[in-house]
């Protein structure tokens, strides 16, 4: 009679599966805005940072609009919406996570480090505009001038 192989990997770790290795889980290690993600797109398979997918989709899809393919194009700018709300929830955290240290000194008596600026996402400004016409946001300039 013939082995049966089974397919798949074994954990590398001893435990019983335990493994907390998803993204959106607290471990005491808060957020990294320097996590690499894997996205496997229409066609494409793109690494790295968030907002480095989020930069590639948008070029993308503006590659695809020039080409004239309308539905491709609408489909990576959908992909690079998901990575934009990635890139806001990052920052949002890390505004969040500023707050509570800047709170902690406060209560300490101590004065709050300074730590620059803010990300864009986390002031509340406006939200980007997930269209491929170049010519709507400065549209949109021109009347903030004339008012």
């Amino acid at each position: 009679m013939k082995r049966s192989r089974r397919g798949g990997r074994r954990p590398q770790h001893g435990g019983g599966g335990n493994n907390n290795s998803g993204g959106g889980g607290n471990n005491g290690g808060g957020f990294n805005p320097n996590r690499t993600y894997d996205s496997n797109g229409p066609e494409v398979k793109i690494r790295g940072s968030a907002s480095h997918v989020y930069e590639k989709y948008l070029q993308l899809a503006r590659d695809a609009n020039s080409s004239g393919d309308r539905v491709m194009a609408e489909n990576y700018l959908q992909h690079a919406e998901h990575y934009y709300r990635i890139v806001s929830a990052t920052a949002a955290q890390q505004a969040q996570y500023q707050a509570q240290q800047a709170a902690q000194a406060a209560a300490n008596g101590q004065q709050p480090r300074p730590n620059g600026e803010q990300p864009q996402a986390a002031q509340g400004g406006a939200s980007p505009s997930f269209s491929l016409a170049d010519n709507a946001n400065e549209e949109e300039g021109e009347d903030a001038e004339a008012s």
